[in-house]
């Protein structure tokens, strides 16, 4: 991992911070939470989503436009209407969001209304879409490949901050195995372990496609947390059983309120915080006051110099 230049960890206290908006960071000391559903499907769900989700508290918001899917035939999502509802969520609720782009096509629409690019699995060595990153001009947030070695995962990050975009939240949500019969894939806490002491980048969790079923989703969770995780993105739904992908894996919203509250004391007992909604808005309107509308903050733009 020696051509890793720009991603491994120079010392022991090397921790980049990326900023999702003003006030909403990754990779300090408060553990991030984004959740939302696993498709966009209407502004009424995205709404509904939202409000409940910001008692939890919920930093920022997911939500599929563009979907990967195994059958052709599968919803595929709605595309930019899908993006003008995250955009319209973003300006009402003053939260970021979260959304993956699929291809080189697809960047400058994704970019112009999401606050973070997500990379899914399939893409993690599309090293053209990887290259284009390096100008989009967002965080992104990398998902390790269905297969990929923690050394695949670190040089696709590399990519993405060789052409230029410091802004990198690694993402591990289980890798496949030879048994698929009870949970999706293996989630691979030891993975987050090991990146965290390799890389200077940030480290969230997906237990949701790691799970594939919503009864193992909050245990992973907090072993995810325990284990040093900077964060968490969890796919939940007003009606799972309804939701029109991924529906046997998404939480409720209520589960999923409750998930982050009681994720407070085990953050605790690692060092970490959960974030308050008091101190959420409190330091929005700080930080918004600063920064006269710029996506990112002085500060953030320190710690990514310094990580190159």
């Amino acid at each position: 991992m020696k051509e890793a230049k720009l991603v491994r960890k120079k010392d022991s206290t090397h921790q980049s911070v990326v900023a999702l908006a003003p006030g909403v960071e990754c990779g300090d000391h408060d553990i991030i939470i984004i959740g939302g559903p696993c498709s966009v499907e209407n502004m009424e769900q995205m709404q509904l989503t939202t409000k409940e989700l910001q008692k939890a508290p919920v930093q920022a918001i997911r939500g599929g436009v563009y979907k990967p899917r195994t059958s052709p035939y599968s919803f595929q999502g709605m595309g930019e209407e899908g993006l003008k509802i995250l955009a319209a969520i973003r300006e009402e609720h003053n939260i970021p969001v979260v959304t993956e782009v699929m291809s080189q096509e697809q960047l400058p629409m994704v970019a112009r209304y999401a606050d973070v690019l997500q990379i899914g699995s399939r893409n993690m060595q599309n090293f053209e879409l990887l290259k284009a990153l390096g100008s989009a001009g967002k965080p992104i947030l990398l998902k390790r490949g269905l297969c990929a070695t923690i050394e695949e995962f670190v040089m696709a990050a590399e990519y993405i901050m060789a052409c230029g975009n410091p802004e990198v939240i690694l993402c591990e949500r289980g890798i496949r195995s030879f048994d698929s019969s009870v949970t999706r894939n293996v989630l691979d806490l030891g993975a987050v372990v090991a990146l965290k002491q390799l890389t200077h980048l940030p480290v969230i969790v997906d237990p949701s496609h790691a799970a594939g079923k919503r009864e193992f989703v909050a245990a992973l969770a907090r072993a995810a947390v325990a284990c040093g995780a900077d964060g968490l993105i969890i796919e939940c739904h007003p009606v799972p059983e309804e939701s029109v992908s991924d529906a046997r894996q998404a939480l409720a919203l209520h589960d999923m309120v409750e998930l982050v509250h009681n994720l407070a004391a085990i953050a605790e007992a690692v060092g970490r915080n959960v974030r308050t909604p008091d101190r959420i808005n409190r330091q929005f309107s700080i930080i918004e006051s600063k920064s006269a509308g710029h996506p990112h903050t002085n500060k953030h733009k320190k710690v990514c110099v310094n990580a190159r």
